[in-house]
């Protein structure tokens, strides 16, 4: 590694370099690593109630600090404030989910066995998690990451994203406040090599990643290799499936909304509108209507509905995917694309006839670019939804009886019925196929790092 080499936050909105982080030494590392392993072996002994004041102490310093946080994220990553309050607050909400919840969650399981006077499923830490984490959502991501596993007895690294650094450090920071014990959660600036060797590392038990699918394919061969759980969240290129019986006024402003927040930005976002012809017409105006209304500017600008995109990069690369489409025979609805000018600034846009020719019929286009597929009928909008190498989520629009019959007929990780899921925090949230493994959030958040020890009592 060039030790020129840092981490640096740009402001997507001009263009200007914020500041430079170095690169954690491996001396620090192993310091890291010594001092979450040993914070383990007491955390993991900690009772429920003492963990769950601790995590309302979390929950209260983020929520007071929101307006901080929220500022640091939209100046590194460029979504709009609101956005990133938002963000902010999905932090709360899991924390004081599992403050609220914990006990229940790893509550004993009494399993019934012929022989034994009793059998018990006990959920119990593991040790060091190492969260590697993504750029769009630094806010939520990494407590997403760390929620669960802290809870559970584990103790976390969360490795952030280059361009969002500040963001996550400011973590480190709110939990000491709160009072954790020392090696709780560390926030540590490695690079791709220091992963792979803290991976390799007998203390690190376990690996989260969310990020493309590329980087989960890479951490998810070195976690196979040292026989270690992992949980990967990656790409989405989710299907919005509007049938005729849907209630078009709803379906095409949840549609524009979900694929508009944090400006496109997100793997969980509906990417790909497939419409059936009864409605295809007046679902496109209203669709391409709520796009055309969107405000393009500086994302601090309360008048701001959309702000740049994370990176010069980023934009340059859904620019390409565009214009392959374009060239190949697309068709503009709202034409849009990159701004002329200092920051990483798209304009949404909005085309339709996409053909499997064309680069964005595969590939994920992370960005303020929307896409509408008509189809026949209901048949043609399950084959055309499938027809991806992503099955993270999606949503059917529709008559309830239907549209929940198409529903389960979608090979997703998860799928809204006349709205938006998401990710709540409640329940499990993964995908299938390139969109990952494993599951976070919920109980499921626990068990992806749990040793499910079984306890076996003869009579």
């Amino acid at each position: 590694m060039p030790a020129q080499r840092t981490y640096r936050t740009l402001n997507p909105a001009t263009g200007e370099l914020l500041r430079e982080f170095a690169f954690i030494d491996n001396a620090d590392l192993e310091a890291k690593l010594a001092t979450a392993h040993a914070a383990h072996l007491a955390w993991r002994d900690v009772p429920i109630s003492e963990k769950v004041a601790l995590f309302l102490a979390v929950a209260d310093l983020i929520e007071a600090r929101l307006p901080e946080l929220a500022h640091q994220a939209t100046l590194e990553m460029g979504k709009v404030l609101p956005h990133s309050m938002a963000e902010g607050s999905g932090a709360v909400d899991m924390f004081r989910y599992y403050a609220k919840h914990g006990e229940e969650l790893l509550a004993d399981e009494l399993i019934e066995v012929p022989g034994f006077a009793k059998v018990i499923l006990r959920r119990e830490a593991v040790g060091v998690v190492l969260g590697i984490e993504p750029w769009n959502a630094p806010l939520y991501q990494a407590m997403r990451a760390t929620a669960p596993n802290l809870m559970l007895g584990n103790t976390v690294l969360v490795k952030p994203a280059e361009i969002c650094a500040g963001s996550t450090l400011m973590y480190d920071e709110i939990f000491r406040e709160a009072g954790f014990p020392e090696g709780c959660y560390q926030t540590v600036l490695a690079t791709p090599e220091q992963c792979s060797t803290l991976i390799a590392d007998d203390r690190i038990r376990a690996v989260t990643l969310t990020g493309s699918d590329r980087a989960g394919s890479a951490v998810g061969a070195q976690a196979s290799k040292h026989i270690k759980p992992v949980v990967l969240e990656l790409g989405g290129s989710d299907a919005f499936i509007v049938l005729d019986s849907a209630d078009v006024d709803v379906a095409a402003g949840t549609a524009a909304a979900c694929r508009l927040v944090l400006g496109g930005q997100a793997c969980a976002l509906p990417k790909r509108v497939i419409v059936t012809d009864g409605i295809a017409d007046e679902f496109t105006e209203k669709y391409v209507a709520a796009f055309a209304g969107q405000v393009l500017g500086d994302p601090f600008d309360e008048k701001s509905t959309v702000g740049p995109m994370s990176s010069q990069a980023a934009a340059d690369l859904l620019q390409e995917q565009m214009e392959d489409a374009i060239e190949k025979g697309a068709t503009v609805l709202l034409a849009g694309g990159k701004v002329d000018g200092p920051g990483s600034y798209f304009a949404p846009a909005v085309i339709a006839g996409v053909t499997p020719e064309m680069r964005v019929y595969r590939e994920e286009p992370f960005g303020p670019l929307g896409m509408i597929f008509r189809v026949a009928d209901a048949e043609a909008a399950v084959a055309l939804a499938n027809d991806n190498p992503y099955g993270l989520g999606g949503a059917v629009f529709g008559a309830e009886e239907e549209a929940m019959r198409i529903a389960a007929r979608l090979d997703t990780g998860g799928v809204g019925i006349n709205a938006f899921l998401g990710s709540p925090t409640e329940v499990p949230f993964g995908g299938t196929k390139r969109s990952g493994v494993g599951r976070e959030l919920g109980r499921s958040g626990m068990d992806q790092f749990a040793n499910m020890k079984t306890y076996g009592i003869g009579g």
